[in-house]
Order: C-alpha cells, then structure tokens, then sequence
C-alpha cells in the first residue's frame, strides 16, 4: 500500500527529511527541486511506514487505498516520476535524504536579534530557522492585524488543505523569542533604521504584492480588474473588501493561464453553496450567489504545450468543473502532442486532449493563442497570436492574470526590471544587515514550500555575517523597541490579540466553516483589545523565558 503526494503538495520538504527510505524526490538538494510542480513518491521504493503523512504540514499524502476518485490520476503521476520498474519492490535503504544543518551562532555575548518584515511563508520559514538556536530573539512585523500573507489572502477558499499551513506557522510563532507587532507598518509607523537600532539584522519577506501591468488600451475601463485583486477580494482582505466585482454578465475573460488564473476562474463557477463551507468572505459569497456568469474563458498568448498552470492544479480543475476546448484549440492539442517529448508537458496534453468542446452548466473554456490587444465596451479584442487575425471575445468583466512584481523597500536598492532587492543569495547590496527572502529575493516563482529552502540560505548568510562581527549591536535598551511601537502605533496587535482574533473567526464559522473572516480592520483591533491581557507575573515569566 504504497503512499501518494496529491494536489495540495506545498512542496517544503518535510516529507523528504522524514521518510526513512529516501523515496520521495525531488529533495531540496536536487537540481530539479525549485522548479518541481511538486513532490512524488516512488511507489516500488515506498515502505508504507506513514511517516511522511505525519510530517505533511498540509495534508497531501495518502494510502493509495484511500484516495477518493478525483485522486487517483496522482497514482499514475507519482510513479512516472520514475523509472519503470514494472512493479517490482526496490530493497530497502538506509539512505536518508541529506539534512542541511541549522545555522550554528558561534558568537559571544548577548543574544541575536533579528526584525522580520513581513508574516508570510518566507517570513516564517525564516523565524522557525533563526529560533533553532538558543537565545535568539525575533520581532515580526506586519501591516494587517492578522498574519500569514498570501496563504491567508492569497490560497484559494476551497483549497483548504493547502492552508493547513498555518498550523505549522502558529506553532513557529508560539516558539521561545518570537513577538508579532501585527497592524504595523515598516515605513510609516517605524522606519528602516528604527528596526536597525534595535536589532542586529532586519530580514524583509514581503512577497511581491504587485500586479505585472497589461499595457492595451482600454485597462481603465469599468469591470476590468487584476486576477490578484480578485482573489483578495474573495478571501477578504481588508483593502478590497470594497473592490466593485460585476458578475452581472454571462461571460468572463481571464488574460494567463498560469494557476490563479485557474483559481479564479474555479472560484467564480463554483456551486455557491459548497463554497459556503469554506472560509471565503461573506460579501464575495453573497455577490456569486446572485452571479449570472455562466462561462469564464482562460485566454492565453502562447500554445497548449506553453501553459502555465501546473498539472496538479489542471487534474484537479478537471475533476470538479466543466473545461471544454474549441474545435481550433482542440486542433491546437493534438497538433502538439504529435511532437511533445517532455513526459510532464505530454501529461498536460494528454489532459487537455479528452476535453470537449461543450458542457452543460457552468463551464471553463480553455483558449489558445489569443494576444489582447484593446478593451472594448462589451469585451476584449485579441490578435490570434502570430498573426493578423482579430478575434472580439464578448465579456462583462475582465481580468488579468500574467504574473506578480515586487515593490520597492524603503531605503533599500531595487531592481525595477526585476522587481526585487539586489542581493547575494539573501544579503541586500550595498546595505550592512539587511536581508531578504522568498520572492522579494528571488521573483515571484515557485510554491509555499520553496521559500522554506530559500529563507534556510538567507538565515545562514545572516547568521554567518553575525558570527563574523559584521553586524552592529542594537542601541536600543531593553524595551526599548515596544515602548517605540506603542508611542507610534497604539494600536498594534501582539500574538495574544492575534490569538483573539483567529478564536473569534472560528468561532463565527460555528463549526460549519473553518472561519468566517472578519473583513474590516476595526473589526479586528475591537476584537484584539479584548483579549485578555497577561499578567505582570505572566509577563515577567515570559521575559525570563525569551
């Protein structure tokens, strides 16, 4: 009964460092692992010994005899990872998956403290590397009063697994010499050399929150929005919980065919009362229960062998909604796999090859080698790719999916280009004790498991950098750094406020939602200020603990 890696894969690795057989690869030491879709076990080398479910932070692994239908295309996606061994048992190993050590402080004195900017994966993935060694403090900051970035904002309401994540992230920020300064914004509230002054190093993991720009005429008009703000929207983000979402026509075009774009397009024909046990924001609910679009049309520059959605995210987009082809992209398909040699890519066409060209209800259309070239009143206008063809799609709304770009840090270089810092492998340019990691670092690429690996690099260069004495000793005394923030943000939230706020949203799910998010930023501090608050016994046991 060999285990099986499924859709949710977050593909961080835990599972490779805990299985006793080394059968699950790519690992985080192969040169195949920071582009993988995700991870795979080898089910001739699979000891069914389970210790992979265990360590799976989002519940992505399964006993192939206990997949449900919609899974088992992973059986077969798994073992072709793999050489065809037809079915015989490989003997078991010994051999484990190399661990990267943890960054060893070798430095006298007093403890290293490190500002985290940002509460995303990165952001900690980075704190939870930092705290394996004694003694080191970590001071987080975000500007909402809730943490954890996209995997709260960003995942997919009905991708609850995957946000199962945050479980591992309460237990990271629960560790000996972690705060949260919540509703805090670096830049406004502190400065970048405020932090530097209360700590060694200050690490920025604040993703790339920008859209990339789709540069046609016509981007202004009414009804046309980013995919990113959409999803915001949906999963209830305080800053576009106000955003104007008409779904009042029948069709809706998505510009990229990459995995939100997937998302959206999932999310807006989607029963609306499956959706209502998830955890997406009551407004967005109620405006899909009275939606009228019917069909959300994925349009793509480029052919089906270029598509960008991962195969795992297109399984399981097949299995629950209606995805059709029309009779030319169909052509399209079959004209690729005729010369296809890459087995993922032939995976995808494969997929895409036993679409139909109709469906009843709700439906996703799939297209192919459409370049936008202007918004219309009553659509969008494209170019067939490589040609002078033009070809008007009719659509009440818009939406634009073709990538994610960093914005520039405050008294920090940035690559406008590139859209993230200049950096060594973490350490920002030109700036002593700055760094950065997860997509900031290195572009918007890869998955929430990724930035594990990449913070792990950054958190060794800093630590090294601490152990070599180029890091400057904070000025700031004892308390210091708290008695700043409540003078310049009052209303900051710390892990207990944050606890609050997390119990209440369950608590408003009444066990038929995992939560039902507040949507409102004064919503939140009113429930964090009730929280209450430690005692002066408790708070001196707490320093003396850090």
């Amino acid at each position: 009964m060999p285990h099986v890696i499924t859709q949710s894969c977050c593909s961080d690795g835990s599972c490779v460092y805990a299985c006793p057989v080394n059968c699950i690869h790519p690992t985080p030491d192969e040169p195949g692992f920071a582009t993988a879709e995700m991870l795979y076990v080898d089910p001739d080398a699979c000891v069914d010994c389970g210790a992979c479910v265990s360590a799976c932070p989002v519940g992505a692994i399964v006993p192939d005899s206990r997949l449900v239908t919609e899974q088992l295309p992973f059986v077969e996606l798994n073992a072709a990872f793999y050489p065809d061994r037809h079915g015989k048992k490989l003997p078991p190993t010994s051999k484990l998956a190399p661990v990267p050590p943890a960054p060893e402080i070798q430095r006298g004195g007093g403890p290293l403290t490190v500002a985290i900017v940002g509460s995303g994966p990165a952001a900690m993935y980075a704190a939870d590397e930092l705290l394996t060694q004694h003694g080191v403090h970590v001071n987080m900051f975000e500007k909402l009063p809730t943490p954890y970035g996209l995997v709260r904002a960003g995942v997919a309401p009905d991708h609850q697994h995957t946000k199962q994540i945050t479980r591992l992230f309460d237990r990271i920020a629960e560790q000996r010499g972690f705060r949260f300064f919540l509703n805090v914004t670096i830049g406004t509230h502190l400065s970048h050399d405020d932090l530097l002054a209360h700590h060694h190093a200050v690490l920025y993991a604040v993703g790339a929150p920008n859209d990339r720009r789709l540069d046609i005429p016509g981007m202004d008009r009414p009804g046309v929005h980013t995919a990113t703000e959409l999803v915001a929207w949906y999963n209830g983000h305080p800053d576009f919980t106000d955003l104007p979402v008409d779904l009042s026509g029948d069709r809706m075009v998505i510009v990229g065919n990459g995995n939100v774009a997937l998302d959206v397009a999932r999310i807006l024909t989607a029963d609306p009362d499956e959706l209502a046990r998830t955890d997406i924001a009551d407004h967005a609910l109620a405006a899909l229960r009275d939606s009228r679009v019917r069909e959300v049309v994925i349009a793509a520059r480029r052919g089906p062998a270029e598509s960008a959605f991962t195969l795992p995210e297109l399984i399981g987009l097949t299995a629950h909604r209606t995805v059709v082809l029309d009779d030319g992209d169909q052509a399209l398909v079959t004209e690729a796999l005729a010369g296809e040699h890459d087995a993922l890519t032939r995976n995808k066409l494969d997929i895409l090859s036993t679409l139909g060209a109709s469906g009843v209800g709700k439906r996703i259309r799939l297209a192919y080698r459409l370049t936008p070239s202007r918004v219309t009143d009553d659509g969008v206008e494209f170019v067939r790719t490589g040609t002078e063809e033009t070809v008007h799609i009719e659509a009440g709304l818009l939406a634009t999916s073709i990538g994610y770009h960093g914005k520039a840090v405050a008294d920090l270089p940035f690559d406008e280009a590139a859209g993230v810092v200049p950096n060594d492998d973490g350490r920002v340019l030109g700036a002593p004790g700055s760094y950065v990691a997860g997509w900031i670092k290195r572009g918007p690429t890869g998955f929430i498991g990724t930035n594990k690996t990449c913070a792990q690099h950054t958190v060794h260069q800093l630590v090294a950098d601490f152990n070599a004495g180029l890091l400057s000793d904070p000025v700031g005394r004892h308390g210091a750094l708290e008695r700043l923030v409540a003078q310049r943000q009052p209303e900051h939230v710390d892990l207990v406020g944050w606890h609050a706020i997390n119990a209440a949203e369950i608590a408003r799910g009444g066990g038929v939602r995992p939560r039902d998010k507040f949507t409102r930023v004064n919503a939140m501090l009113a429930v964090a200020a009730q929280a209450p608050r430690p005692t002066l016994r408790d708070r001196v046991r707490e320093a003396l603990r850090v």
